[in-house]
């Protein structure tokens, strides 16, 4: 079997449609959307490129969303790019929310410039779902055992 170059073993990664991967600009433009992106989301390359990433968060998340991306991007070490995961609601295309966990890449320029954002997020939403309904029997049971019983 022969090795694959780097080169080949990274754009068969990126294009994978499992995970969405994309990319922003400082500004928060989006400059690259993968399948995977496509596939969660719901909005092709075409309709994503040069939007804002506005267009998967959800409007109550924004200013949030934006007082940490610009921080980071003004040289602030974020938490999420050392390989913590972040779970948030994000927008698909249809308006449903859903649930995606993800991790961010830094980006730097050939200077060491703070070039971008790469995210790598997954669809989590049918766990988030089955752990809401795990939470909401504990509460029951615990109720329960709370709720003194008539001998």
């Amino acid at each position: 079997m022969t090795a694959l170059p780097l080169d080949s073993i990274c754009q068969q990664i990126i294009e994978a449609p499992a995970e969405a991967i994309l990319v922003s600009d400082p500004a928060g433009s989006i400059t690259f959307w993968n399948a995977g992106a496509e596939r969660i989301f719901g909005f092709t390359p075409e309709e994503a490129l040069g939007q804002s990433l506005d267009l998967i968060i959800p409007q109550p998340m924004q200013k949030r969303h934006w007082d940490g991306y610009h921080r980071v991007m003004a040289g602030a070490a974020s938490r999420y790019a050392a390989g913590d995961l972040l779970r948030v609601p994000a927008l698909r295309k249809d308006g449903q929310r859903i649930s995606c966990q993800f991790s961010i890449v830094p980006l730097h320029d050939t200077d060491g410039q703070l070039a971008g954002m790469a995210a790598v997020l997954r669809d989590v939403t049918a766990d988030w779902e089955r752990e809401q309904a795990l939470r909401a029997r504990v509460r029951e049971l615990e109720k329960d055992l709370e709720t003194p019983t008539k001998n």
